[in-house]
């Protein structure tokens, strides 16, 4: 297994949409058990593949509940029912550090592929259901930020630039 670098805003891989997975191959394995090791490295609660320069339509998600890994892959996954609304603070790894308010749908259900190309269904509501639509944005090539206004948008750009200069980003 392989911890790879957290691709940071800007790249632009980050907004491009991932292809769907057509076949359960040892690389794609191979993949999935990388994205677990960098979301354990990086101590985040989800990645994908995008982030890590590969645009296949995989992400790995784990709240580590009372320090027990109990990973949730997510091969191929579409939203099938949503229901709700509510805005909570949101971050994500490609921002260290910044964070902003994010409407979301409160609870939803997805189908998918698991790591074994087995069939599964995930329901789920507040902080799994904010995960799920926040991991599966990043395979369409959508980031938190684009939900937010302009001026909110241009604010963290601006403070991103900044860091940048200050060698801090």
């Amino acid at each position: 297994m392989t911890v790879h670098k957290v691709l940071k805003f800007g790249e632009p891989i980050l907004k491009k949409k991932s292809k769907p997975v057509q076949e359960l191959t040892a690389d794609v394995k191979k993949l999935v058990a990388d994205l677990l090791e960098t979301l354990y490295a990086s101590k985040g609660v989800g990645l994908a593949a995008p982030q890590v320069g590969v645009l296949q339509r995989i992400c790995v998600i784990d709240f580590v509940p009372e320090g027990k890994k109990e990973p949730i892959v997510l091969i191929n996954p579409k939203i099938v029912g949503k229901k709700g609304k509510v805005i909570l603070e949101e971050g994500c790894l490609s921002f260290p550090g910044i964070f902003a308010n994010v409407k979301r749908f409160d609870k939803v259900r997805i189908e998918a592929v698991n790591e074994k190309g087995l069939p599964i269904v995930v329901e789920g509501g507040g902080y799994m259901s904010r995960a799920i639509q926040h991991e599966i944005d990043h395979l369409d090539g959508k980031l938190f930020i684009d939900y937010l206004s302009f001026f909110k948008r241009r604010n963290i750009k601006k403070e991103i630039k900044n860091r940048k200069k200050a060698g801090t980003w």
